[in-house]
């Protein structure tokens, strides 16, 4: 058998130059074309013992999407993702791979590896470009009945396997629309509302039904719903957020990311004339290394900031962001502050003026 010849290099995926997209939410990687995916896909070594599998937490058959995707068989490939992948056009987009498969793809030992999040957005985005998206058909009723709370990914995940169990699925989300952090912690230009959207309805066309503006607990207690339900499921996310404890940190200005993003990105707070409007700093910090702290720190930027500034206790190397949200910040024009630790926040008339900090070195 003739050895496979190695392409040591991604394909390169074309996306908004940084000039422009700091003015818009536009998303920004354009995603490949089919002549792209096919040359990215033909990169996969077909290995004997894919590792890739392994790093993928919900197991998707890897090398089989991969070869049908270099065979141009883009129908195929999106089947074989959501055997096991109810949600591949969000997962492709912000799941970690360069930690998951990708970290582990044999080629990642001397070369780039595979794009396989790339490849996963591409087949999902081609499948409702195409009008292709199919629906399995539904198995035999179980006669059970299951709650799930929350419509996070966690949640959809879960609602889209229990329906194809034959369960009756019941989802109970608090906030005004479906989606959980895909909708509220993530912005546009990283992960469209239009594909969340998409991937929900997709759900629902399994046969979850979704309940939003149900607080459970408020609206129905979870002894309640136990009367009605035969099982429930937990899928609400980390909740609210934890602040550092340092003096100041109650001060007008200092945000929480969870409240900041949630108001930027369901409530337009990016703009004036709605009720919730959040304060427009010339200058803005941002504590954190991680996809939460790039997407305030390039938010920030979006409305309106002249300087918006990454403050991180440990070097770039540590930093949890995927790698290319660290690239698209910078290119943006995010400045990093590193091995800096925050001590207090100082201000003046109950509104933060600045942040006092300590330099760090790495143990």
């Amino acid at each position: 058998m003739a050895k496979k010849t190695i392409i040591p290099n991604k394909v390169k995926m074309p996306e908004q130059p940084a000039s422009e997209r700091i003015h818009n939410y536009q998303e920004v990687p354009y995603g490949y074309t089919p002549e792209q995916a096919i040359e990215e896909a033909i990169r996969c070594l077909q290995c004997a013992k894919p590792t890739c599998m392994d790093g993928c937490p919900v197991n998707i058959n890897i090398p089989g999407f991969l070869a049908q995707v270099a065979d141009g068989d883009f129908q195929g490939a999106v089947e074989t993702i959501k055997k096991t992948n109810a949600l591949p056009a969000i997962t492709g987009r912000v799941c970690p791979q360069e930690v998951q498969c990708e970290g582990v793809c044999v080629l990642h030992k001397k070369y780039e590896p595979v794009a396989i999040g790339r490849l996963e957005r591409f087949v999902a985005d081609w499948e409702a470009q195409q009008g292709k998206i199919k629906i399995p058909q539904a198995p035999q009723p179980s006669g059970k009945k299951v709650a799930v709370v929350g419509s996070g990914p966690a949640g959809l995940t879960s609602a889209a396997d229990l329906a194809q169990m034959g369960h009756q699925v019941d989802i109970f989300e608090a906030l005004h629309e479906p989606g959980g952090v895909l909708v509220y912690g993530i912005p546009e230009f990283r992960l469209p509302k239009a594909i969340v959207k998409r991937e929900v309805d997709y759900v629902r066309g399994l046969g979850a039904d979704v309940h939003v503006d149900f607080v459970v607990g408020a609206v129905a207690t979870l002894d309640e719903l136990l009367e009605k339900y035969d099982a429930i499921l937990l899928g609400t996310g980390a909740g609210l957020p934890w602040f550092m404890g340092l003096p100041g940190e109650n001060l007008g200005g200092v945000y929480s990311s969870n409240e900041y993003l949630t108001r930027v990105n369901l409530m337009k707070a990016y703009r004036d004339d709605y009720d919730t409007p959040v304060s427009r700093g010339k200058r803005v910090l941002t504590i954190g290394g991680g996809n939460t702290a790039m997407d305030s720190a390039r938010t920030a930027l979006r409305i309106g900031a002249e300087e918006s500034i990454i403050v991180y206790r440990r070097s770039r190397a540590e930093m949890p962001a995927r790698i290319e949200e660290v690239h698209h910040a910078e290119e943006e024009g995010v400045q990093f502050n590193l091995l800096t630790t925050p001590i207090a926040f100082h201000g003046k008339d109950g509104r933060v003026t600045s942040l006092e900090c300590i330099k760090n070195e790495l143990g």
